[in-house]
């Protein structure tokens, strides 16, 4: 199966535990990648046939306008549902990476979501059906 990457989207999302924290929109890299089939893209050479990044893109630094959130495993799980729910990838993993810590990089936290024959969709690694 083939992927469409989109690697370090830089966002400025209101997130943190305390209430000062998610006062300022911060700073956080949010990668996402999708298994997709885009083989009949590949040979029409028509954006239509696959997943447009450039929408995705625009769809996440949307998401965060007028919102706010405790955790960035919150905002991980809401990137990779926008993304099941409005893109249809067979599966999408989400990267989200904050900076609090000087003494560290990042801190990051990732998902895996995947959909099922059903259409229903599968956390991985969150034990939720």
């Amino acid at each position: 199966m083939s992927k469409i990457t989109i690697v370090d989207l830089e966002v400025f999302f209101c997130v943190g535990v305390p209430d000062e924290e998610r006062a300022h929109p911060q700073r956080l890299l949010i990668s996402v990648d999708m298994t997709y089939d885009f083989s009949s893209a590949a040979v029409s050479d028509r954006v239509t046939k696959t997943i447009d990044y450039f929408e995705v893109a625009k769809k996440i630094t949307q998401s965060g306008e007028g919102r706010s959130w405790k955790l960035i495993e919150k905002v991980a799980t809401d990137t990779a549902d926008l993304v099941l729910n409005d893109f249809h990838p067979e599966a999408v993993t989400v990267l989200v990476k904050k900076f609090p810590l000087p003494q560290a990089s990042h801190v990051s936290v990732s998902v895996t979501q995947s959909r099922i024959s059903s259409g229903a969709i599968k956390r991985a690694g969150w034990g939720i059906p």
